[in-house]
C-alpha cells in the first residue's frame, strides 16, 4: 500500500490526512498541538494514525515555525549589513501612518538593534551601475565584529542590489568564508524588488528565522526517517505551492503563512471538481478564521503582506508571494471579554490548545466561542473529544456566567450574544474579501471548512447570499487535504521599470528569459526537471504609484501582444479602482515568473456512500438557532450514514468525526456524489 500524507499544524489542533493512492480512501487524525515543541504534535499524529512511514510515497507539512518565531521574537541573534548611510532605513520605515491622529503613535521596533546594523562602503545607481566599488576590507572587519558579538545570522541588503547583485554576492562569499557557521541571507536571493525598507525587512526576517527553521526541519526529518520515511518531505509554501525541506531552509520566509493556504488550494480544487469557478473559502479553526476569494479558478496572491498589522499599527512588511488571505482572531478558542466601555468582544485572544476552552477541563477559565456553542446545543463535545478531554459543560456555564452577570442576563442569552458577535466579525471578513473588492457574492459558492466551518458557515453563507454553501467531507482536516492537491512552486520577481511599447520588447523578453532560465536551474540543482512556467507583470499607468498584477502570455512577446496586455490591465485596473485611462501610457514595474514542478497526485473520484436520512438519525436535542429562537427536538444525524443524494431538512444538526454542520430552519443539506454536504435555501 502506498500513501500520501499531509500534516498541518494549527493553533489548537494538528491535523493529519493519509490518502491511499490506489483506492482514494482517506484516513484522518487530529491531535492537540504542542506549542512547546510543534514537532511533537506532528509525530503524535503520525504515530496515532498508525500508518507506517515505510508506506508513504509523499509527505507534506504545513508549519507554523516561521510565524511563531517572528511573533514571539524567538529567532536568531541577527545582524544587518547595508550600504553606507542606510543603516537606519530599517528604523525610519515609512512616513505614512495607519492611525493619523494618534499622538502616542510608535513605529515598529526593528528586529535588529542599531548596534548590530553595520554599514559598508559601496554604491550602485538605480540601474545597477557601480558608482563606488565594494570595500572588501570593511566587510572583513564587520565579519570579525559579528563573530565577537556571537551573531548567528546576517542579512545583507545593499542599495539597488535588485538591479545588480554582484556586490551582495561578493559580501556573501566573504562572510561564508570567514563565518561558515553563520546563516547568511542576501536580499538578491530573497527578493529582487525595489523599495528599500520593505526589501530590507523581508531579508532581515528571512535571516532571523533561518537558523531555527533549519534546526526544526532537520530534526523533524530525522525523526520521521527513524520511523521509516524514505522520501524527501515537503513543506507547504505561502504562495500555494510546495517545496522540499532542503529548498525551504534556504528561504524560510516563504513559509510565513504555510498553514492557512492549504484550505484555499483545497477549496479551488474542489471547485474544479464540482464545476464551480468562483469560490469563497472560509476556514474557521480553533484560533482564527481565514477567508480568501478564488475567481475563475485562479487563487489570488499578494506581495503586500504585513506582520502584526492592525488598524492602528502599521506592522512589518514582508515582500513575498503569499495567497491573499484575510485572517481574524475568531475561532473556537476565541475568548469573549468586556472592554472598558462595557462592550462585549470576541477575540482576538485565544485559549488555544493550552489551557483551551473552559469545557476542556484542563485549566481554562475564560469563556470562549466553543463554550458558547456547547451551551447553545450546537455541538456535543463529549462525543468528539471525550477520549481526549474530561469534557464538562458546567465549566462552560461557569465561564460564560461572567459575561451574563455583567449584563444581568441568563447564561443562554450570553452564549447567544457571544455567537452573534463572532458571526459579525466573520461576516466583516467575508465582505472585505468579496464586496469591498468589487465582487458580487451571488456569483460565488462558499466552501466552509475547519473544525468550526460547518457550525458558522451555513449562517454566514445565508447572510452573504452566496449561491450555495459547500461543507466538504472531513472539513476539520480539509486544509491538510488541500496540501495534497498542489504542485511545487517558486516565484521569481525582478524590478525593472520598462515602458510597455514595441521598442522595448527585446528588453522585456530578455528579462523573462533570464528569470525562466534561473527557475529551471534552481529546480535542476535539486534534481527536479518536470517544470512549467506562467508569466505575470506588475503594471501601472506612467506617473502612478501602485500597480496591478496582470497576466502575460507565455510565449515570446511580439507587437500584437501589447494591445492585448493593455486590455487585460485596464480591465483589472477598472475592477480594482473603478476607472481606466485609455490614452495614458503604461509601464511594467515588476516582472513575475511562476515556476511549477509537477507532483503526482491521486485522481479524486465520486464515492458511493450507502445510507439514508432515516439510517443517519441518532438523537434529538434542544438547539439555539439565534433569531429563530430555541428549538426543541432538533434531529441530530451522523454524517457518515448519510448516503449519496440523502437530504436533510433544517433545522438539523449533522455530526461527524472532525466537525458539526448546523442546518438552519430555512435550509436543506444534500449529500453529493463526492460526499460533500451542499447547503442551500429551501
Amino acid at each position: 500500500m502506498s500513501c500520501r500524507i499531509a500534516v498541518d499544524i494549527g493553533g489548537t489542533f494538528t491535523d493529519y490526512v493519509a490518502l491511499h493512492e490506489e483506492t482514494g480512501k482517506l484516513k484522518i487524525f487530529k491531535s492537540p498541538s504542542t506549542p512547546k515543541n510543534f514537532a511533537d504534535g506532528v509525530m503524535n499524529c503520525i504515530e496515532g494514525a498508525n500508518v507506517s512511514l515505510n508506506e508513504v510515497s509523499f509527505l507534506v507539512h504545513g508549519s507554523t515555525i516561521v510565524i511563531n518565531a517572528l511573533t514571539e521574537r524567538k529567532g536568531a541573534r541577527t545582524a544587518l549589513i547595508t550600504t553606507k548611510g542606510f543603516r537606519d532605513a530599517l528604523e525610519i520605515g515609512r512616513a505614512n501612518r495607519t492611525d493619523l491622529y494618534n499622538l502616542r503613535f510608535q513605529k515598529p521596533t526593528p528586529f535588529i538593534p542599531r548596534k548590530y546594523r553595520f554599514e559598508v562602503t559601496e554604491r550602485l545607481d538605480k540601474d545597477g551601475n557601480v558608482l563606488v566599488p565594494l570595500d572588501e576590507n570593511g566587510v572583513k572587519a564587520i565579519a570579525t565584529r559579528c563573530k565577537k558579538e556571537g551573531i548567528e545570522a546576517i542579512a545583507v541588503c545593499l542599495l539597488h542590489s535588485y538591479a545588480n547583485a554582484k556586490h551582495e554576492e561578493r559580501v556573501g562569499q566573504l562572510l561564508r568564508e570567514m563565518l561558515p557557521e553563520v546563516e547568511i541571507s542576501l536580499s538578491s536571493e530573497v527578493i529582487k524588488e525595489w523599495r528599500e525598507y520593505e526589501r530590507s525587512n523581508t531579508t532581515v526576517f528571512n535571516a532571523y528565522v533561518k537558523p531555527i527553521t533549519r534546526k526544526y526541519l532537520d530534526t523533524l526529518k530525522e525523526r520521521m526517517k527513524q520511523k521509516g520515511l524514505r522520501h524527501e518531505p515537503y513543506t507547504m509554501l505561502s504562495n500555494g505551492g510546495i517545496a522540499t525541506f532542503e529548498m525551504t531552509k534556504m528561504i524560510p520566509i516563504n513559509v510565513i503563512e504555510s498553514g492557512p493556504v492549504g484550505g484555499v488550494i483545497g477549496g479551488n480544487e474542489l471547485g474544479k471538481i464540482l464545476g464551480e469557478k468562483n469560490i469563497i473559502t472560509f476556514d474557521i479553526g480553533g484560533t482564527t478564521a481565514k477567508t480568501s476569494l478564488v475567481y475563475n479558478n485562479e487563487v489570488r496572491l499578494t506581495n503586500d503582506y504585513y506582520l502584526e498589522k492592525t488598524p492602528i499599527y502599521p506592522g512589518y512588511p514582508v515582500r513575498s508571494a503569499i495567497v491573499d488571505i484575510i485572517e481574524i482572531g475568531a475561532g473556537g478558542g476565541s475568548i469573549a471579554w468586556i472592554d472598558p466601555v462595557g462592550n462585549l468582544k470576541v477575540g482576538p485572544q485565544s485559549a488555544g490548545a493550552d489551557p483551551g476552552p473552559a469545557c476542556y477541563n484542563i485549566g481554562g477559565t475564560e469563556p470562549t466561542l466553543t463554550d458558547a456553542n456547547y451551551i447553545a446545543g450546537r455541538i456535543d463535545l463529549k462525543r468528539f473529544l471525550g477520549d481526549k478531554y474530561d469534557i464538562d459543560v458546567q465549566k462552560s456555564r461557569d465561564a460564560v456566567a461572567k459575561i451574563a452577570s455583567n449584563y444581568n442576563i441568563s447564561v443562554e442569552e450570553a452564549a447567544r450574544g457571544i455567537i452573534r458577535i463572532a458571526n459579525n466579525n466573520m461576516m466583516n471578513a467575508l465582505r472585505l474579501v468579496s464586496v469591498r473588492r468589487g465582487y458580487d457574492p451571488h456569483d460565488f459558492v462558499l466552501v466552509a471548512m475547519g473544525g468550526n466551518g460547518g457550525i458558522h458557515g451555513p449562517f454566514l453563507g445565508k447572510e452573504l447570499h452566496v449561491k450555495k454553501i459547500i461543507i466538504p467531507s472531513n472539513p476539520g482536516v480539509f486544509g491538510a487535504w488541500g496540501m495534497l492537491m498542489t504542485d511545487m512552486r517558486q516565484d521569481y520577481i525582478q524590478t525593472r521599470v520598462t515602458p510597455l511599447i514595441v521598442d522595448h520588447l527585446g528588453t522585456i523578453n530578455s528579462i523573462y528569459f533570464d528569470l525562466i532560465d534561473n527557475a529551471n536551474n534552481v529546480y535542476k540543482s535539486y534534481g527536479l526537471h518536470d517544470v512549467y512556467v506562467t508569466k505575470a507583470a506588475d503594471i501601472r499607468y506612467i506617473g502612478q504609484e501602485h500597480t496591478v498584477k496582470t497576466p502575460i502570455p507565455g510565449h515570446s512577446l511580439d507587437s500584437e501582444d501589447i494591445p492585448l496586455i493593455r486590455k487585460s490591465f485596464e480591465s483589472l485596473h477598472e475592477q480594482h479602482y473603478s476607472f481606466k485611462l485609455e490614452t495614458t501610457p503604461i509601464e511594467i514595474v515588476n516582472y513575475h515568473v511562476i515556476a511549477y514542478c509537477k507532483v503526482q497526485k491521486s485522481e479524486i473520484k465520486p464515492v458511493k456512500i450507502q445510507g439514508s436520512t432515516k439510517d443517519a438519525f441518532r438523537t434529538s436535542r434542544q438547539v439555539d438557532f439565534d433569531e429563530y429562537g430555541l428549538i426543541k427536538d432538533v434531529p441530530v444525524y451522523v454524517r457518515e450514514k448519510l448516503g449519496n443524494c440523502s437530504s436533510v431538512q433544517g433545522p438539523a444538526i449533522i455530526e461527524e468525526k472532525t466537525s458539526v454542520t448546523v442546518v438552519y430552519p430555512d435550509q436543506k443539506a444534500t449529500v453529493d456524489d463526492y460526499g460533500n454536504l451542499i447547503v442551500e435555501e429551501d
